[in-house]
């Protein structure tokens, strides 16, 4: 099980980008949570088999919904197992 930190810039909120995320997250079969951060930002965090992340980080470089998406920060981490399913935090 691998970890990834995302911070997503660009024009990310109010266009379902959220949304979009946690749907293609369960698909995957992935755990953690996508949120609004300040300055228009969006974090993500997910823990799942690499393969699966790796998707995911293709999906959110991608402009999925109406984003527009100029850049995507990537961390890998270290998993936690912290995480239930995969949510949208507000």
């Amino acid at each position: 099980m691998k970890r990834i930190h995302l911070i997503i810039n660009g024009k990310v909120q109010g266009v379902f980008y959220r949304d979009n995320t946690k749907k293609k997250a369960s698909e995957l079969g992935l755990k953690g949570f996508v949120k609004n951060i300040e300055n228009g930002l969006v974090e993500i965090i997910a823990e799942g088999p690499e393969d699966k992340l790796s998707e995911l980080i293709e999906f959110c470089k991608n402009n999925p919904g109406y984003s527009e998406v100029d850049r995507l920060d990537i961390k890998k981490e270290k998993a936690t197992n912290e995480f239930i399913g995969f949510k949208v935090k507000y």
